[in-house]
């Protein structure tokens, strides 16, 4: 029986990378889709160079394919980009890439949305899909745009709402706090009691592969999330501890941190740090899906590779 055959996005950012691997560990036969040539890894089984800003070139690209892996986007990180730059690459160019594996036949459309879809960069309560969404920036807008264009095509589709990934080659907040926590000074961080639920690589690339396999119709957004909220302090003392350290921990009042934070000029950390945003794979554990990585353990492994 031949290995199903997954045409895949954004293979060269930190996400992509690690799906490239994961996917061809586990015997589906992998097809990127490239803005322009580069050397692959072993065990690829073809490449295509095309432009997803006109996605109606990518017949090529999804011919034969069993499924769609749509990784490629504008990241968060890139902060102050305009709204119109989200819109473009993040909701019209997976509308148009949809549109394209609609007319395919492909039998499965998977999109690496986010959170930020749902939710601001912290929420009162426990997030699910059974919430209504409430993005609060461009981008938590462009991704939750690109769900509803996929709700409207006749392909059958999962849209991904992973929180924040962790994992080798990381950026942004987890890569600040990797840094952090590499430090050898104490962190005046001890009274943050904010809890965050992450996900790791290695999680989100087995929730992708659950979706790719799941039998019958989806359509319908899923929060990929390891089971663990933990607070910045335990997040600390989880990579400190694979580094063979102590947590190194001071208390300080919250006021007197805030202080520091706008002092500094990095008062929008403050809600990073001190805010909560704990969401349940709901949808994915009533697909029989748990994550197989623990996040104190995720964490301390990551510390001990390097990060």
């Amino acid at each position: 029986m031949t290995a199903p055959l997954v045409a895949l996005t954004g293979s060269t950012g930190f996400i992509g990378r690690h799906l490239l691997t994961a996917l061809t560990a586990r015997g589906y036969r992998v097809r990127v889709l490239l803005r322009r040539p580069v050397e692959l890894p072993p065990g690829i089984s073809g490449a295509v160079v095309g432009d997803l800003a006109r996605p109606q070139n990518m017949a090529a690209a999804l011919s034969g394919a069993d499924a769609v892996v749509h990784s490629a986007g504008l990241a968060h990180a890139m902060s102050g980009a305009p709204e119109d730059d989200y819109r473009s690459f993040n909701t019209e160019a997976t509308r148009g890439l949809a549109q394209a594996a609609a007319r395919a036949r492909v039998r499965r459309f998977v999109f690496l949305s986010s959170i930020r879809a749902q939710s601001g960069p912290s929420a009162p309560g426990l997030l699910t899909e059974a919430d209504a969404p409430a993005p609060t920036d461009a981008y938590g807008r462009s991704k939750l745009a690109a769900e509803e264009a996929l709700a409207g095509i006749d392909v059958d589709y999962a849209a991904l709402r992973p929180v924040l990934v962790y994992g080798p080659g990381q950026k942004g907040n987890m890569a600040a706090l990797m840094r952090l926590a590499g430090t050898p000074y104490p962190l005046p961080l001890a009274g943050l009691s904010g809890r965050r639920s992450l996900v790791s690589v290695e999680s989100l690339s087995d929730a992708i592969d659950a979706v790719l396999r799941a039998p019958g119709s989806l359509r319908r957004p899923l929060i990929v999330s390891e089971a663990d909220p933990m607070s910045v302090p335990e997040m600390i003392g989880a990579l400190r501890a694979g580094l063979g350290r102590r947590p190194g921990l001071l208390p300080v009042p919250r006021a007197l941190l805030d202080a520091a934070l706008n002092l500094t000029g990095r008062g929008e950390l403050r809600e990073r740090l001190a805010g909560s945003l704990v969401a349940r794979a709901a949808g994915l554990e009533a697909m029989g899906w748990r994550a197989p990585v623990e996040t104190r353990s995720g964490l301390a492994a990551l510390a001990r590779a390097g990060g």
